[in-house]
């Protein structure tokens, strides 16, 4: 099965992760899959190779290890225009937007042979398709909503998210403008991110029912928990607290500024320090919100130049020096660790140029042509330490001490490392909690001793298990699963769904 959206962030990863957790636990064989993403936020699957998060964390509700068959194509912007793309795990090439759909062709071979692959291997497959279907301007090349729904013989459920308003809008349209054949893939809608009362929305579901004879199979209510693993930081609101923080186990809370760049990858290294009970942690973009923080996060960037000059335009960069010069702790995280040296090179020009760093470590970067990719191991302060690597970039120089073994720098108040993941290790993120207080003068704020980041990301794959098992018809579902589309769907008329494409 396919589950479309009308939009993107219309709720597609939420209601893919959610059935095929509740699957799981009903002992169904189970695997997500994606064709193409379109996302900075990746991670380094046992395979060894690149996939998008949002489909890591749903092999890990399957109960499965991410593996590059659950993402054969992935996309990684470092433009407005252009994109890295990751096929298989490994990196092929850059293309634009244009020279992109001329690949297409080739890539919907991959993308069907992974597919066909995984359903020879388990008794279910759930897909997400990428932004909406109602793209018919795209149609033609398209290897991820409906052309792998034709290509693949998949039924369709699209998804809308109500929070946005004009939900009943976007389920119709969506379906209108679609042709004949691709309409008949689409067995029915979801709504997501419903927040009021179930009899009002009744009689509009019951509406859209019989303008397009397709049902509604579930409304799913607005949930507050959840808010880990996003795929793009975008989705979380600039200066806001990110996610629902504890009240601090002593007197005082520690406050985490995140810069926001604009390429910002992984962005979700940021979440595990959300999690710690009195640790309020905002997304920022410009200088004034570092002046109160007690920790400075420069997080990953797909163009960590490129962004080290949005950092200089913005009057950002001059504000971490101050922070870091006023002995107020920085962490750097892969690009943001290297915008921390004192210089980036270049050479073979992976990002175009040379370029000054912000000289607050003692740290030279060499860009390699060749990604390295990594699932490393370690010791951290006394702490035994686990994370993933995804750079270009390679230490030709570094004067500080290690900040594990082997590897990062501690420059005293400016720590860094190329480790994405570093702090979802339980026991280090509670020693830097206590490091980063005593630096910041907190001596009332006091580190939660029991705050397990691997619970908390279990927990809310079970709400969304839960969400899909309370609200959704799951008989309904399973014969969707199982049958496919009905025969017998009307196909809805509009002036668009006719023209030629």
């Amino acid at each position: 099965m396919l589950v479309a959206g009308t939009t993107s962030d219309a709720g597609k990863s939420a209601v893919v992760t959610g059935i095929c957790r509740l699957l799981a636990r009903r002992g169904v064989a189970v695997a997500p899959f994606k064709a193409q993403n379109m996302s900075n936020n990746s991670v380094v699957t046992t395979d060894g190779g690149e996939i998008g998060r949002a489909q890591a964390v749903q092999a890990l509700a399957c109960g499965l290890q991410p593996s590059v068959a659950f993402n054969p194509v992935l996309l990684k912007p470092g433009s407005d225009r252009s994109s890295q793309v990751v096929v298989r795990g490994r990196v092929d090439g850059t293309v634009s937007a244009r020279s992109y759909q001329e690949r297409k062709a080739a890539l919907l071979d991959v993308v069907t042979g992974s597919l066909a692959d995984l359903r020879a291997r388990y008794d279910v497959v759930v897909c997400e398709g990428a932004g909406s279907p109602a793209e018919i301007n795209l149609r033609a090349s398209d290897i991820a909503n409906m052309g792998l729904a034709q290509a693949a013989d998949l039924p369709v459920l699209v998804v809308g998210d109500i929070d946005r308003g004009g939900v009943l809008a976007h389920l119709f349209g969506t379906l209108a403008v679609l042709d004949a054949a691709d309409q008949a893939r689409i067995a029915g809608f979801v709504v997501n991110k419903f927040r009021g009362d179930p009899a009002l929305l009744a009689p509009g579901l019951d509406q859209l029912a019989a303008l397009t004879g397709r049902p509604t199979l579930g409304v799913l209510p607005w949930e507050e928990r959840l808010w880990l693993d996003a795929e793009d930081s975008l989705s979380a609101v600039a200066d806001g607290v990110l996610g629902r923080p504890a009240p601090p186990h002593g007197a005082q809370w520690l406050r985490v500024a995140v810069v926001r760049l604009p390429r910002i990858s992984n962005a979700t290294d940021a979440e595990a320090l959300a999690v710690e009970p009195g640790v309020a942690v905002r997304y920022v973009t410009e200088p004034s919100r570092l002046a109160d923080a007690d920790l400075v996060v420069l997080p990953g960037s797909k163009s960590t130049v490129s962004d080290l000059a949005w950092l200089r335009r913005t009057g950002l960069a001059d504000a971490v020096r101050q922070h870091a010069r006023a002995g107020r702790p920085v962490l750097g995280i892969c690009g943001g660790y290297q915008m921390l040296g004192r210089r980036i090179l270049d050479p073979l020009r992976v990002e175009g140029a040379d370029a000054e760093g912000l000289g607050l470590l003692d740290l030279e970067v060499a860009f390699d042509a060749e990604k390295h990719l990594g699932n490393p191991t370690g010791t951290a302060w006394g702490e035994a330490v686990r994370g993933y690597e995804i750079h270009h970039g390679r230490v030709v120089h570094s004067g500080d001490p290690h900040l594990l073994d082997g590897e990062g720098s501690d420059g005293g108040a400016v720590l860094g490392t190329h480790w994405h993941g570093l702090l979802e290790n339980d026991g280090f993120r509670r020693a830097l909690l206590r490091r980063i207080a005593a630096q910041a003068g907190r001596t009332g704020f006091v580190a939660a001793p029991d705050t397990c980041f691997a619970a908390e990301r279990t927990a809310q794959l079970d709400v969304l298990g839960d969400l899909v098992e309370r609200h959704v018809d799951i008989g309904s579902l399973e014969h969707v699963i199982n049958h496919g589309s009905p025969p017998d769907l009307p196909t809805v008329t509009s002036s668009l769904a006719g023209s030629p494409r």
